[in-house]
């Protein structure tokens, strides 16, 4: 089973070491961070540092001036890791140990943007606005999200794309001092907490027969009492979408769901179409994707009967529990068949410990994974994970390969 893990471009510049160390666990691929939001981020064997803090979004390269002379979005530059092109770098280090780079692109999800273009952003029911969330129904974020999508994917040294937040983002956000989780929330209310009424976002759903106002209204509504209620976590992906018809209506909850999915799948495919329109023949196009079109984040909801039409596969969240995983991946099965067959499902694995992640099971994990039609493996995040972890993981992939002979899926 074909492997990648992730990486940050400050994983491997200032360090000599690195690029062997990670082709000695076995990955055959490296998707290195080419834009990537704001982060503070441990680097535990890099010989000159131990803490990066990535202050705001940035492009890890230097971006071209004239694809953005005249916009007013438009990226911004890093300073704090070193040289001009630490992506353009670190992919030629890990190119001469032997790996694949694809490039790992960080779209919907991008604080200082939104702090700087205030009228770019989602803003809830209640009026509140979330800068680190570009509303991707807006015309001019949506070009912008594209353009960046060509530019940072398609990298000198880049073999493919992994494009992560194509799609909504929402209100869960891991941010600086976060005070947000006082009021437990259910996933239909993380949904409700997430859907935008921006003037582009109104005057979409009372085009399609709902008034924005009286939608508002609803959704305001809908969500007083989960304030004094005893909330839960996001559950079940039916589950979910079912407690939001149940609280607006089947109508309303409809208008919403078209209106964003078409948001989505609109950026989703210029996305793609502009990478693969500037890259070379071969180039590989994936989505970080959840089959539930309504879900938010860096695995934006995709519908799984549209990724054949015009990306190369997807990359799904699979830590957590057998049944967890069996509900993120049995939706995409058809990706393995019939038109589409050849196309990649990529099993998304934590094997960080502090992070949640378990490096220990990853081997069966993987072969769960692979059973329900998972074909390759990513691991997060091989720059932040302890030598006890990469030790695990490299047992677990020496297991994997001595295994493929013997287990069907492998």
């Amino acid at each position: 089973m074909r492997t990648g893990a992730f990486l940050y471009p400050w994983d491997v510049v200032g360090d000599p070491e690195a690029p062997g160390r990670l082709a000695g666990l076995g990955i055959q691929q490296v998707t290195l961070a080419s834009a990537y939001h704001s982060t503070r981020a441990l680097t535990p064997r890099h010989p000159r540092h131990r803490i990066v803090t990535a202050r705001h979004s940035a492009v890890l390269y230097p971006p071209d001036p004239a694809r953005w002379a005249g916009r007013a979005l438009r990226p911004y530059r890093q300073d704090w890791t070193a040289g001009p092109d630490p992506f353009g770098t670190a992919a030629r280090a890990l190119a001469d140990a032997g790996l694949e780079v694809h490039s790992w692109v960080v779209l919907a999800h991008n604080s200082r943007l939104g702090a700087e273009h205030p009228a770019a952003v989602v803003r809830n029911a209640y009026g509140d606005p979330y800068p680190w969330v570009p509303c991707i129904a807006r015309p001019e974020v949506r070009d912008y999200l594209v353009e960046l999508a060509a530019e940072a994917a398609v990298r000198p040294g880049a073999r493919g794309a992994e494009l992560e937040s194509c799609g909504w983002y929402g209100l869960a956000h891991p941010h600086a001092h976060d005070k947000t989780a006082g009021v437990p929330l259910s996933g239909a209310a993380q949904y409700l907490m997430s859907v935008c009424f921006c003037p582009v976002c109104a005057a979409g759903y009372t085009e399609l027969g709902v008034p924005a106002g009286e939608l508002q209204s609803a959704v305001v509504r809908a969500l007083e009492p989960l304030w004094t209620a005893d909330g839960a976590g996001p559950g079940d992906r039916a589950g979910e979408w079912a407690a939001v018809e149940a609280l607006l209506g089947a109508e309303r909850a409809g208008v919403l769901r078209t209106w964003r999915d078409r948001a989505a799948r609109t950026l989703q495919r210029a996305a793609v179409r502009a990478v693969r329109d500037a890259a070379a023949d071969g180039f590989r196009v994936l989505l970080h994707a959840d089959p539930a079109t309504h879900r938010c984040g860096a695995n934006a909801g995709v519908d799984p009967a549209d990724v054949p039409a015009h990306a190369d596969g997807v990359v799904l969240p699979c830590t957590g529990g057998a049944a967890a995983r069996a509900e993120v991946l049995g939706p995409f099965a058809a990706l393995r068949a019939g038109a589409a067959a050849g196309a990649t499902v990529a099993a998304n694995f934590t094997v960080v410990s502090g992070l949640g992640g378990s490096p220990g099971t990853l081997a069966a994990d993987a072969a769960h994974a692979a059973s329900l039609g998972a074909n390759e493996l990513r691991l997060y995040h091989a720059g932040l994970a302890s030598d006890r972890d990469l030790a695990a993981v490299g047992d677990a992939l020496r297991e994997i390969r001595d295994n493929s002979g013997q287990r069907t899926g492998y």
